[in-house]
């Protein structure tokens, strides 16, 4: 992150929350903080608790799904302008995919737990965020279906 602007800075220029009010982005902003990971970083694990999220504003994570005999399987990768992370909505708050550093990154990193307070103190925002968050995951499934088909010819 750039030193020179804040969190909420920040978050006005991520694709994810631009256009949200000022009171849900300073709400927001009171549950983030800069983060920076060096290549190979193990940021989520299959299984593992999902505590925070990210805004992706720099560098590339790979997605991964444990494989018994095979490791850690990538299936895809995100870059700057992306949500990391949709596993800390939905109880029993669980990585349902792993992830990992392939180039340097730089994120907004956000606290699930006071995250989804908020949503449930605000409904509006709460429907709000939900939809971001799935409208992330439903790309991220198109994109993975779209490689599945391509790997086998269709």
């Amino acid at each position: 992150m750039t030193s020179s602007l804040t969190v909420f800075d920040h978050l006005v220029l991520h694709p994810f929350a631009a256009d949200l009010p000022g009171a849900w982005l300073r709400g927001l902003a009171a549950c983030a903080r800069p983060a920076t990971w060096p290549v190979d970083t193990r940021l989520a694990r299959e299984g593992s608790p999902a505590d925070q999220f990210w805004l992706l504003e720099s560098g590339t994570v790979e997605l991964d799904f444990h494989v018994p005999g095979h490791g850690d399987v990538p299936f895809q990768r995100l870059g700057a302008g992306r949500l990391l992370g949709w596993s800390w909505l939905v109880p029993p708050y669980r990585w349902v995919c792993g992830a990992r550093v392939l180039q340097q990154c730089g994120a907004i990193e956000l606290r699930a737990t006071a995250v989804r307070e908020l949503a449930a103190a605000d409904p509006e925002f709460g429907v709000a965020l939900t939809t971001r968050v799935l409208t992330g995951a439903v790309h991220q499934l198109q994109t993975a279906r779209q490689r599945v088909a391509e790997r086998h010819g269709r």
